[in-house]
């Protein structure tokens, strides 16, 4: 990710202030880079982060579906990776709505595209993140 992009960098903060047990302030700084969005990568990037700070599961699958839509409008090599984890997230809010069919298709979605996720910690999460969720819904 590009750290010299306001958008990610205050993403960034948010998620610092999500560990430190600071969800309002990690709610603004995620509605701030919303704000200050100026393509689809940012808002793809913003959107994704906005959905982690959402009260409804509703919310939640809004925001994702946001994140995923600036995804594929934004066309390039830079949202390549983000594609199993949104996936993945798309995934979860259906089942969290009772949607498991739906939530299967995601979940398969992301499985498909795990192939562009990093060889390191975080894409080994993902992965092992797909496959559990792909256990709790498959036949």
């Amino acid at each position: 990710m590009d750290v010299d992009n306001e958008v990610v960098r205050l993403c960034a903060e948010g998620m610092r202030a999500e560990a430190e047990n600071r969800p309002e302030d990690a709610r603004l700084l995620f509605a701030q880079a919303w704000e200050r969005r100026t393509d689809d990568y940012d808002a793809c990037v913003a959107a994704h982060y906005v959905a982690r700070q959402q009260e409804s599961a509703e919310e939640t699958l809004l925001w994702n579906a946001v994140s995923l839509h600036h995804a594929n409008a934004a066309g390039d090599g830079r949202v390549r990776a983000f594609f199993p984890s949104l996936y993945l997230n798309m995934g979860a809010s259906h089942e969290l709505l009772g949607e498991p069919a739906e939530a299967e298709r995601y979940f398969r979605l992301a499985a498909d595209h795990a192939g562009d996720l990093p060889d390191d910690p975080y894409g080994d999460m993902l992965r092992q993140g797909i496959a559990t969720a792909l256990d709790r819904v498959a036949p």
